[in-house]
């Protein structure tokens, strides 16, 4: 299963790691790729949206699922 997030609030390469890491805490992800100029994140994995949502707040990010999810 293959989530997308719109992450709001990155500006740098440390934001995209800081999101990257929280995102692969999640019980359930196989895989992350976050994009920095397009503000998404592409998430591999059977974990919950919720959770994914959750993880990237807690860093100071603001994150939504993609629609069409």
């Amino acid at each position: 299963m293959t989530t997308e997030l719109n992450i709001s609030g990155m500006s740098c390469g440390h934001c995209v790691k800081a999101v990257e890491g929280a995102l692969k805490g999640v019980p359930g992800v196989q895989g992350v790729q976050v994009d920095l100029a397009g503000g998404k994140a592409t998430v591999q994995g059977e974990a919950e949206q919720g959770a994914l949502i959750a993880a990237v707040t807690e860093e100071g990010y603001g994150a939504t699922v993609a629609a069409g999810q």
